[in-house]
């Protein structure tokens, strides 16, 4: 049974999972700091622009100190897998898990009677992290178009 997967799994090359967890974290990072600016300011323009602020900064600093490692550590792995691995494992299980927990964490945040423009806040903390530190990975999938 394992032979008959190993030979229909979906696979890709280490450039294919690179750009698929940078549009990942791309996309989620502009997606929350875009949803997180619109709730910011949803009570009174001129505080939200200044939680915005707070929010981009917090985010610059867990993106350098949080997940510029984490970043660094995805592309890592997809390169040291080597070519002809399955598609979904561009994430270790471990960050699948992760995604999974963030995403019912937002969710129960949102469920939550706290102020939108507290989890507006978070959201583009987290957003503007997300979308710095896929820098990493953008540059990991550079390098590895350009020695092909």
């Amino acid at each position: 049974m394992s032979g008959w997967l190993e030979s229909h799994k979906p696979s890709a090359s280490v450039r294919a999972h690179l750009l698929l967890a940078a549009v990942m974290w791309s996309v989620v990072g502009a997606a929350l700091l875009t949803v997180g600016c619109r709730w910011t300011w949803t009570d009174s323009p001129l505080r939200g622009a200044g939680l915005v602020v707070v929010g981009l900064l917090a985010g610059a600093l867990k993106s350098r100190l949080v997940l510029d490692r984490a970043g660094r550590a995805i592309a890592e792995r997809i390169e040291a897998r080597g070519h002809g691995r399955c598609i979904g494992g561009f994430l270790s299980l471990r960050s699948w898990l992760l995604v999974l927990a963030m995403a019912g964490a937002g969710r129960l945040l949102r469920s939550l009677p706290a102020a939108r423009t507290l989890v507006g806040v978070l959201y583009v903390i987290v957003g503007v992290a997300l979308v710095l530190s896929s820098r990493l990975i953008w540059r990991a999938l550079s390098t590895a178009a350009a020695s092909r």
